[in-house]
């Protein structure tokens, strides 16, 4: 596979439509400056070019291996590894007091988005160590954070979230593992987890696995949970890795896709572990993990459309088949020059530019947070982070495997075939909509605690948004803009019509409000996006604006214009769901 990073495309969506320059009104990241944020994308950008995606095929060809208890990751990826972590790209957005670069989150983003497009197998392993840092960061004691951060910050050490177990799933309230006070401050931790990526493997010479589990004591269901930090190796005196704990991996998954990337069955068998936190806060630290992964994964949508776009582009003029429109009159054309394959090439491209523009913008308003100049600038943004954070990995991981499906399609039958190497974007897009998650928790999460949540507040703000862009187009004297702002201020009256129902509805009728969870997120992700975008059009220098105009304005008229008829899906209520035999009388 090649893949040359799209740094032009990033930096729009970065600094015009995200607005990545607010982050320092606060008074933080002052070094950070244009040159720099260059030089970060450029050079992430050449490792994954040149060193993650050359393995990528390969790696899904040959997959992990499970030999004596021990996981290998595919020929190649060790070394890479290697490189990765000894350029410091794992440390990117960690605090520089223990050895991280202290970039800005949606700066690590970026950086991240090239590493997931080069090689979402490989990405996984330092994008699940990125959530254990910032778990320990957030909740660690003074201890945890001097033993183990250093060595995950410079990835040395890697990191996993330990959460779901054979009869959960997603119920967290259904966990069973169970951790025993030892007396000595430690704990004993016995259980088994499930579809534990990179769970173990030859990468880094340790593992910090982070594991949810119960104590003797606990309350029932999920606030009887609590978080633990149970490494491979028990760090020695030096800090170094010692004996082995009593975890080990007891089966890895044979999957559809990321075939490079260790999905394990791990198994606890009196493990030595530390409490994270408090008793029986595990399920909110859980979200710190949670939240930082769904962003992550929406990028990981993003980015997997982005490698499956190149490689679709490059078939599409290189493979020769009929006479396209506007083609020489002999001799057959180029495919790129067909019109519907244009149509699919351009969604394919749209997609991609609508999404980046959600998740850099969750990303900025994720670093406002924190780092926001007042108490209200800091409320306003995490209000803003909390409302994108299921918009953008339920959006941004279906338009992924569309974006992937579209590539196999344009490929036509060598998409079908595994030579032809669209394929596999499609199968490990296809993960992306289920884990960390699926969209349609991302949904119900999205109509429950975001809009009912707040009664509607932070949903108002973005609508309100919408609205100001829309206007600022329509009266830019710029006649795409213009049309731009026209569809995207009936998608926004759309979105305000669809917000007032479900506020009307959830109390009452919560079974009517869930049934139209999924059109309503797909709604408000169209929205977010033509709201983003727009708004970097509005404020980007000429050249941005002369490659960026033509796929905002084909998105909000082949997909922003639909908006208006998601709303009979969003209002039609579960009747029509339960009423039907959908197995419930079979023999």
């Amino acid at each position: 596979m090649t893949y040359a990073a799209p740094i032009a495309d990033i930096r729009f969506a970065l600094e015009a439509c995200a607005g990545l320059w607010r982050v320092k009104a606060g008074g933080g990241f002052e070094d950070l400056d244009g040159e720099i944020l260059t030089a970060v994308l450029e050079g992430v950008g050449a490792l994954s070019g040149d060193v993650l995606a050359p393995l990528n095929a390969s790696g899904d060809r040959e997959g992990v291996r499970l030999s004596n208890g021990a996981v290998f990751a595919p020929a190649g990826f060790r070394e890479a590894y290697a490189q990765f972590a000894g350029a410091g790209w794992q440390g990117i957005v960690a605090s520089a007091e223990h050895g991280g670069q202290g970039m800005p989150r949606a700066v690590g983003l970026a950086a991240h988005e090239t590493v997931h497009s080069a090689n979402m197998a490989f990405g996984l392993a330092p994008m699940l160590t990125l959530g254990a840092i910032e778990a320990l960061e957030a909740h660690g004691s003074e201890e945890q954070k001097r033993v183990y951060l250093p060595k995950l910050v410079s990835g040395a050490w890697s990191g996993t979230m330990n959460l779901t177990e054979p009869q959960a799933g997603s119920d967290v309230g259904a966990l069973q593992a169970r951790a025993v006070p030892v007396g000595d401050g430690s704990f004993r931790v016995t259980g088994q987890k499930i579809f534990i990526t990179w769970g173990d493997h030859d990468l880094a010479e340790n593992i910090v696995h982070l594991v949810l589990a119960r104590l003797p004591d606990a309350p029932t269901g999920s606030k009887g949970v609590s978080l633990f930090l149970v490494p491979k190796f028990l760090p020695d005196a030096n800090g170094s890795p010692g004996r082995a704990n009593a975890v080990r991996c007891i089966g890895v998954e044979r999957k559809m896709g990321i075939h490079g990337s260790p999905t394990c069955t791990m198994g606890y068998e009196g493990a030595t572990g530390w409490l994270i936190g408090g008793e029986n806060e595990g399920l909110a630290m859980m979200f710190t993990m949670m939240n930082s992964a769904r962003i992550n994964v929406a990028l990981q949508g993003v980015a997997v459309g982005e490698a499956a776009y190149q490689k679709t582009v490059a078939y599409a003029h290189e493979r020769l088949q009929g006479r396209g429109e506007g083609a020489p009159a002999k001799g057959a054309s180029p495919i790129a020059m067909h019109a519907d394959v244009r149509r699919m090439l351009m969604t394919m491209r749209a997609l991609i530019q609508a999404g980046r523009a959600i998740c850099y913008s969750a990303g900025v308003e994720a670093d406002l947070a924190q780092s926001g100049a007042d108490d209200d600038v800091r409320r306003a943004a995490r209000a803003r982070a909390d409302l994108l954070v299921p918009i953008a990995k339920a959006w941004c991981t279906d338009r992924g495997v569309e974006i992937a499906s579209l590539g196999v399609q344009v490929h036509g039958g060598m998409g079908f075939v595994e030579d032809g190497g669209a394929a596999q974007f499609y199968r490990d897009a296809r993960i992306a909509p289920i884990y960390e998650g699926t969209n349609g928790i991302q949904a119900i999460d999205l109509i429950g605690r975001k809009v009912a949540g707040d009664a509607g507040e932070a949903m108002n703000l973005l609508i309100a948004e919408a609205r100001e862009v829309s206007h600022g187009c329509a009266s830019s004297g710029r006649p795409r803009l213009a049309r731009i702002g026209l569809r995207l201020a009936a998608a926004a009256n759309t979105l305000q019509e669809a917000t007032a129902w479900l506020l009307a509805t959830y109390a009452g009728a919560r079974r009517d409000a869930l049934a139209g969870a999924d059109a309503y997120l797909r709604l408000a992700g169209d929205v977010a996006a033509s709201t983003f975008t727009g708004r970097g059009l509005l404020v980007a220098d000429a050249v941005a604006v002369e490659a960026q105009e033509t796929p905002a304005l084909f998105f909000a008229e082949t997909i922003l214009a639909l908006a208006p008829s998601r709303l009979s899906a969003i209002t039609l209520g579960a009747d029509v769901l339960f009423e039907a035999d959908l197995g419930e009388n079979a023999a």
